[in-house]
């Protein structure tokens, strides 16, 4: 004969308790002093009764404490702009860190790449670029995120996705225009044409001057950046003229003492 517990303890003639904790059953020796009262046999009790769980000399359980760490995984997945990424692929963050690039490129070609994370024809394009990318090593990607650079982009008069610009050296921006997964033809043409090993006669001169003073304009640029190429070229054509100047006196002085 048993009794029920409701904590998931039953007494039985064994003199035995099993005790369920978290769905694991323990088998517990029972120490009765005397015998159990005939109100309790056959009938439910509740143990929070102190009186009638202290009549008994029930021992407890020697649990064994187990320490487990806590596992924790946090996984990011990558965005569709974050994958399939090459080493000559960068991102661009300001307006400063794009003159800066082009001026500092040299004479590699440089592709920027206009893109939004919610523009479909930039995600289905996305692949391929990466794959031209990793093709072409000895060219510059840089991407540009729209949603986080509007000001710029409307300075730089970009108003459809996705957009490209081409630059190489001292030409400057050499070709412009948007494509999709349908006219990748296009992108492959422009790679093609300007991606040739080449050395260019004088300083790069990265965006328009007019594009620069846009920027600056608006705040994005700090004084003077982006214009000393422009500076530098104004410098050379005013010693081109004084040289000539010298040149046209120093006749003009011969002419006169022969």
């Amino acid at each position: 004969m048993s009794c029920c517990l409701k904590s998931g303890v039953s007494v039985s003639g064994s003199s035995e308790i099993m005790a369920k904790n978290r769905g694991r059953e323990l088998l517990l020796p029972l120490e009765i002093g005397k015998s159990l009262p005939k109100g309790v046999l056959g009938r439910n009790f509740n143990v929070s009764d102190q009186k009638l769980v202290s009549s008994y000399n029930i021992k407890s359980p020697q649990m064994d404490l187990v320490n487990a760490q806590p596992s924790v995984c946090v996984s990011k997945a990558l965005r569709w702009w974050e994958k399939f990424l090459q080493p000559n692929m960068v991102e661009i963050q300001s307006a400063q860190e794009l003159v800066d690039s082009l001026l500092s490129a040299g004479d590699k070609l440089v592709i920027l790449d206009f893109y939004s994370p919610g523009c479909g024809g930039c995600k289905t394009l996305h692949p391929k670029i990466c794959q031209l990318a990793e093709k072409n090593p000895g060219a510059v990607f840089m991407k540009i995120n729209y949603e986080r650079n509007k000001a710029m982009c409307y300075a730089l008069h970009v108003h459809v996705l996705p957009f490209f610009r081409f630059y190489r050296g001292a030409e400057g921006k050499v070709g412009s225009f948007s494509c999709t997964n349908a006219t990748i033809k296009k992108f492959k043409d422009a790679l093609a044409k300007h991606g040739n090993d080449r050395c260019s006669l004088g300083p790069t001169k990265g965006l328009d001057e007019s594009e620069v003073f846009a920027l600056a304009s608006i705040g994005l640029l700090s004084g003077g950046s982006g214009l000393s190429s422009t500076n530098d070229n104004d410098k050379r054509k005013d010693l081109v003229v004084d040289e000539n100047e010298l040149c046209k006196q120093g006749s003009a002085m011969v002419m006169a003492f022969s």
